[in-house]
């Protein structure tokens, strides 16, 4: 399946296939250099599969883990392409979940002002979210996602085989983004996790999240307006995940936590009912001061206030701007 990504000059496709990992080298066609960024929590064949199908290759590989989006691991990525004599001609390609794309896609977009960047996703959460769109960042200082740019790739491989090797609880990381996105524009989504096993329907479950991201993009691929609605969740998920131990919680479980507040009492109870039958977190025990100070440098604040994303019934979502202590009143 091939679901196009129209952005004008940008444009790009995205591919949904089962075992499309073996055939990357087909459909990127890249005659240069080929630098493979993966991390150690990927299985080393998946970097070597792909950068087998490239005659000149390499593979850069970090160490697992939001601790590693930062400027040390970009740096390292800069250096490993200065090293080995990367040019415009060549290409970076991300094999690994959101934050090897990220970083990956932000050394790319950097590097000599901008070379080929593509994405391979291997988790859940990477395939329904975060490598569509072109958002590629780094942290700073605890502020998550603070330093980046918006840098298109030029395709997205979504092997849905990949998952196999996942844990259960990294595939229920992944799925509160596509609850998130059924929540907000599609009620077909959200009865997926309500009344189905969402493993027997996993390919449904990305196709539709895929769909809607593409919506949203092709929509405001900035991030001026409509585009922030995928935000939902995450203003508090954010604060949570910048006061919390990294090894405790993953950053799907923190959006999690994050949505409840954001909705209307009319549907609360159903979706944390929801919440609780996908296995996601609806409790925690956190330091509400330390939350504050996160939500404080959200990026997406303007002035005195914040703008989140709250909602009423499933399959819409509004826009509300909210003081720091109206958030924290919400938790």
């Amino acid at each position: 399946m091939i679901i196009p990504i129209n952005l004008g000059a940008d444009s790009y496709d995205i591919v949904l296939e089962r075992g499309a990992l073996q055939k990357v080298g087909e459909l990127f066609q890249l005659k240069g250099k080929v630098l493979v960024v993966t991390d150690s929590g990927v299985p080393e064949e998946y970097a070597k599969t792909v950068a087998a199908q490239f005659k000149n290759s390499f593979i850069y590989t970090f160490p697992q883990g939001e601790q590693s989006k930062n400027f040390d691991t970009y740096r390292a990525i800069c250096e490993k392409l200065l090293e080995y004599s990367f040019t415009r001609k060549d290409a970076v390609i991300a094999v690994g979940g959101g934050v090897c794309g990220d970083m990956s896609g932000f050394a790319a977009a950097t590097y000599m002002r901008g070379i080929s960047f593509y994405n391979i996703p291997t988790t859940v959460l990477s395939q329904v979210d975060s490598s569509i769109g072109g958002k590629t960042a780094i942290d700073l200082n605890g502020v998550k996602n603070i330093i980046g740019a918006f840098y298109q790739p030029k395709m997205v491989v979504i092997d849905p085989d990949v998952l196999s090797t996942l844990s259960d609880r990294l595939i229920r990381n992944g799925l509160a983004e596509s609850l998130k996105m059924g929540m907000n524009f599609n009620k077909e989504l959200f009865d997926i996790f309500k009344k189905e096993d969402y493993m027997d329907h996993i390919e449904k479950i990305i196709e539709l999240s895929l769909r809607i991201k593409k919506h949203v993009v092709e929509e405001d691929e900035k991030e001026a307006g409509l585009r922030k609605s995928l935000n939902f969740g995450h203003t508090i998920g954010h604060g949570i995940e910048g006061a919390s131990d990294l090894t405790e919680l993953y950053h799907g479980e923190c959006v999690a936590l994050g949505i409840p507040p954001m909705c209307s009492e009319d549907i609360r109870q159903e979706v944390v009912a929801v919440l609780k039958n996908i296995g996601l977190p609806t409790e925690y025990k956190l330091d509400r001061e330390k939350v504050r100070e996160v939500i404080s440098h959200d990026k997406k604040s303007g002035g005195e206030k914040i703008s989140v994303v709250k909602c009423n019934e499933i399959g819409s979502f509004h826009f509300e701007e909210l003081t720091v202590d109206e958030i924290m009143n919400l938790i």
